[in-house]
């Protein structure tokens, strides 16, 4: 091997190092703010609730915070807060949102829908209010029926759902769609009260064996940083490792010729 290659191969290997090192610090930074978000949820999940800012309160723009779960911007920091929030539910605009459920904690699971219904609040405006989950044979009969009268309702607040570049488009036709995202439902929804919150709230469980199924909510954030940080800084030790033997090769290659 000519001496320029060599020179080459020796700083790529050193390049490499230095690059695993910076994955691995990156990944306990990222750990870092991991375990700070769930130790926020946490602290979020358990406290007490407190009532749904009026809708003229979120169209003000310097109140919005940026979720560092999701990036989506959030007023005051309410995903996973418990809220009251009193409204009437607006008839025949249920959007039903395709799930499978798994690891339910209710009596049904399996595929199914999320029953989306737009709740008229009383201050102004619409929040989509996620009465829970209907397996498939079961959701006709809750597409067009709705509680009626006003509500006074206590629930979970979750950041929308993103679109991803593989989500079908919503079946308008039959009032379906793939994701949680109050936009896109509202489009679907046709003509509600303004503005449309960007946030839904998912209700509590009902009475066992009741439909739709509440108390669905999942407050679970995957954390494997410190096994992709443990992986690059194996990375970083191993690369120069490698290094010292292949010059040692190459100086004993390099002495028999």
């Amino acid at each position: 091997m000519s001496r320029g290659l060599r020179i080459g191969f020796i700083v790529l290997m050193l390049a490499l190092t230095a690059v695993f090192g910076w994955l691995g610090t990156w990944q306990l930074q990222r750990l870092g703010e991991k375990e700070a978000l769930i130790a926020a949820v946490e602290q979020r999940v358990h406290a007490d609730t407190v009532p749904l800012p009026a809708a003229a309160e979120w169209q003000n723009p310097d109140t919005y915070l940026v979720d560092p779960a999701t990036g989506a911007k959030m007023l005051f920091g309410l995903t996973f807060r418990t809220v009251s929030v009193a409204g009437t539910y607006i008839p025949g605009a249920t959007v039903l949102v395709f799930t499978s459920l798994s690891d339910a904690k209710g009596s049904r699971s399996g595929p199914g829908y999320w029953v989306m219904t737009p709740l008229a609040l009383d201050g102004g405006g619409t929040v989509f209010i996620n009465r829970g989950f209907v397996p498939q044979a079961d959701s006709a009969a809750y597409r067009g029926t709705t509680p009626p009268g006003p509500q006074q309702l206590t629930g979970v607040v979750r950041s929308p759902e993103a679109a991803g570049s593989f989500t079908p488009e919503p079946d308008v036709g039959n009032g379906i769609d793939w994701v949680r995202d109050p936009a896109r439902l509202a489009a679907l929804a046709g003509d509600l009260p303004q503005p449309v919150l960007p946030i839904t709230i998912d209700l509590p469980a009902g009475p066992p064996g009741s439909l739709p199924q509440g108390g669905e909510t999942v407050v679970e954030f995957p954390n494997n940083h410190l096994g992709y940080a443990i992986t690059w800084y194996g990375f970083a030790i191993l690369t120069p490792i490698l290094l010292v033997f292949w010059l040692v090769r190459q100086r004993k290659g390099g002495a028999v010729s």
